[in-house]
């Protein structure tokens, strides 16, 4: 079969590798150009809410503790998505996990190296010092806190990417690991999407295929303390400290938001109640345990290849 006409590029964004790819007739020049207009969104997305930026309208907000804000579009509707999942888990997930994070040393901008701010901030807050006003779009911070929204920014964006890419055959969007896909790939099939084996970086330990879908992953192999190596990034707030009994978790989900933060919390929850909680958001899962055990609801099988 000749391979349809696509075009890829990736680019460093979100504190990730970005890749996208487009698919489909027409000039190599209006490929790029939809490629670099879906990173533009992506880069819009990240001034907005990134944690390591001083600049961002994120780390603006939290140096107004105490004021109404109002805030970007895109940063007001990631807060509020956060807020939904914290009242889902009844705090297990929470947005104002930053400081624990920047206690345990993850800091550095992604880019740079730099150190960021915020080893101020003081601990203690949780998502019920948050107020949100719909009709302004405006946010009020009842103490000192610092939101860290990489488990809702990143989808959002990945989403609105995907929104700037469409009337294409196909494409897709893999932001280390947070992947959407739309129709058909270069040979003019569905999609497929391999799930890493937390054991390896190479290794996979599943595939699955489709299309007009996100597959997100969580997981503690990728990011690492510079203080403790023990210590993966992915921590409940009540505690400031990891989840050790899973090793990952992958949501399968229609947008790229929705499974990218199901799969966090689903991940904080831990063995008993991560495939229970997926399952009553009406999404696929598959969990990895410490001991590397692979389990799955029923929703996932379907998705399999």
């Amino acid at each position: 079969m000749t391979p349809i006409r696509h075009y890829e590029q990736s680019r460093l964004l979100m504190g990730t590798l970005v890749s996208i790819e487009v698919v489909g007739p027409g000039s190599e020049t209006k490929r790029r150009d939809a490629a670099a207009c879906a990173f533009e969104t992506i880069g819009f997305v990240e001034a907005a809410c990134s944690r390591f930026d001083e600049s961002s309208a994120l780390r603006t907000l939290c140096r107004h503790p105490g004021e109404w804000l109002q805030v970007p579009d895109v940063l007001f509707e990631a807060i509020r998505v956060a807020l939904e999942m914290s009242e889902l888990t009844h705090g297990v997930f929470d947005p104002t996990v930053g400081a624990a994070l920047v206690r345990h040393g993850f800091t550095r901008h992604y880019l740079t190296g730099e150190e960021t701010g915020g080893a101020q901030t003081p601990e203690g807050a949780s998502y019920r010092d948050i107020a949100l006003d719909e009709a302004t779009r405006s946010v009020y911070l009842a103490k000192p806190l610092l939101l860290d929204l990489g488990a809702v920014a990143k989808g959002l964006a990945i989403d609105l990417a995907a929104a700037a890419l469409e009337g294409w055959e196909g494409f897709a969007i893999n932001a280390g690991g947070d992947v959407y896909v739309h129709g058909i790939d270069r040979t003019g099939q569905a999609w497929q999407v391999s799930i890493q084996d937390p054991a390896s970086k190479e290794g996979v330990i599943a595939s699955v295929q489709g299309g007009n879908m996100a597959v997100c992953t969580s997981g503690s192999y990728e990011r690492r303390s510079p203080l403790n190596p023990a210590v993966h990034h992915l921590l409940r707030a009540s505690t400031s400290q990891p989840v050790t009994d899973l090793v990952s978790c992958t949501v399968i989900g229609p947008l790229a938001m929705l499974a990218d933060v199901v799969s966090t919390a689903a991940y904080l929850l831990g063995t008993e109640r991560a495939l229970e909680f997926v399952d009553d958001a009406e999404l696929a899962a598959l969990c990895v345990d410490e001991a590397l055990a692979v389990t799955m609801n029923e929703s996932m099988r379907g998705y399999l290849h």
